[in-house]
């Protein structure tokens, strides 16, 4: 019998935001394109570099493919920015994003594309929270994690636990309708996305398991409080405009008025 909610796909679009990644971009896409191939289902893999700071556009160029686009621009933006830039020109019915890296294993986007379809969900989020995740993470993400997840929830009431896994699944009406009212570039990318989404009345948002290898990744960056001040910054600005100044309530009701 066929699932009562079954998912039919005519276009899968995954995006991937990429700074800095002149030494595994080639890997990345074969890696992301041979996890699609496995899917059989049609694609196209849009790759945005976030800032032409080193030769991560030149090496995207060369893989040749005619599913896979390549975008890019000269200054360095920010992950936000970068996945709202390759999102907004994406043509797929279920759109996704994965960071580039490899940290999270791509072949997530079979259980993802699964767990959309048993829920009949708007958005599906990865999650490193999820009782069958795969996760080996440093002590200091785990710790910092924990921080934040308790901060989010105090400040917004997700039902997801975990907001910030570089992994997620869309429908092409959330992509269309709630993009265009991101505001963050850099640090709060995620939350700010899942605060608009159920603002719009998106609540069908459910985590499914992930593969994260941190291993390689286990000492701090000598940035980590930029990141840490940045991203607190960024998510405070997100809670002032939803629950202080109600300027998604606002843009929402603008849209829809319009509409009519």
């Amino acid at each position: 019998m066929q699932p009562k909610n079954r998912l039919t796909i005519k276009l899968l679009s995954i995006v991937i935001p990429a700074y800095k990644q002149e030494k595994t971009i080639s890997e990345n896409i074969k890696q992301i394109i041979d996890t699609l191939d496995s899917l059989g289902c049609n694609y196209e893999v849009i790759i945005v570099v976030d800032g032409m700071v080193d030769k991560t556009y030149e090496k995207a160029m060369k893989y040749k493919s005619a599913r896979v686009k390549v975008l890019g621009y000269t200054n360095n933006e920010g992950k936000g920015h970068a996945l709202r830039y390759g999102m907004m020109q994406s043509k797929g019915d279920v759109i996704g994003f994965i960071d580039a890296g490899m940290d999270i294993q791509p072949t997530g986007f079979r259980m993802l594309l699964n767990h959309m379809e048993w829920y009949n969900a708007d958005i599906i989020v990865g999650s490193k929270l999820h009782p069958v995740s795969q996760v080996i993470y440093p002590w200091h993400r785990t710790v910092m994690s924990w921080g934040y997840r308790t901060l989010t929830w105090a400040l917004f009431g997700f039902k997801v636990r975990d907001t910030q896994v570089g992994l997620k699944l869309f429908k092409r009406e959330v992509v269309r309708k709630v993009f265009p009212l991101l505001m963050v570039k850099r640090f709060a990318f995620d939350i700010e996305m899942l605060a608009v989404a159920y603002s719009y009345g998106y609540t069908r948002i459910f985590e499914a398991p992930v593969e994260i290898n941190f291993s390689n990744n286990t000492i701090l960056s000598k940035n980590v409080w930029k990141v840490i001040g940045g991203t607190l910054i960024d998510t405070l600005a997100v809670y002032y405009r939803l629950k202080i100044l109600r300027y998604y309530d606002k843009q929402i009701k603008e849209k829809r008025h319009a509409a009519q």
